[in-house]
């Protein structure tokens, strides 16, 4: 995770390391690799994903499909809590996704989420300290290249200590 990190730190600036970041993403996320799902902007607090409008994204009606717009907050706001919390101390588990679907896209589709540490610390990080879990729940917005507010993802993560995580053998 330190190199993913010295990764990300690097291609907030490089388009070089801004591209291997993408082509490792995709190897190790292979679900998202057919849908082109695409970090285009890191900053200090806030992430930034495209999702290309192609066939493959498509449903029935040649709209993109809402697994897919699902897909993409759910990942801008799990990249973004990975970067934020070691992935050697804490296990992020996904608990649910809520849906609110405003227009129909019909054009590529992004997602900016912003985390700050202020936040990761007040809602994750104090409460850990007390408790064995904690479910942290983040609102993502996507909007289409012509700015229309497509849908927004009520997004729930459970977050847990290594230490305190019980796993089956």
């Amino acid at each position: 995770m330190h190199k993913l990190a010295a990764l990300i730190e690097k291609a907030k600036t490089s388009a070089f390391y801004m591209w291997l970041l993408n082509k490792i993403l995709l190897r190790t996320v292979p679900f998202n690799k057919p849908h082109g799902l695409t970090v285009t902007a890191i900053g200090d607090e806030d992430i930034t994903i495209v999702a290309p409008y192609k066939r493959a994204n498509m449903n029935h009606i040649k709209g993109i499909h809402a697994c897919l717009l699902a897909t993409l907050c759910e990942y801008a706001c799990g990249l973004s809590l990975t970067l934020r919390l070691p992935a050697n101390e804490y296990r992020i588990i996904l608990k649910s996704i809520h849906m609110t679907y405003h227009y129909q896209a019909k054009m590529a589709v992004f997602a900016k989420f912003t985390l700050s540490k202020e936040m990761v610390e007040k809602t994750i990080l104090t409460p850990l300290k007390t408790e064995p879990a904690v479910f942290g729940e983040y609102t993502v917005d996507l909007y289409d290249t012509a700015n229309n507010h497509i849908c927004t993802g009520l997004i729930n993560w459970q977050v847990k200590a290594w230490k305190d995580a019980k796993m089956k053998v």
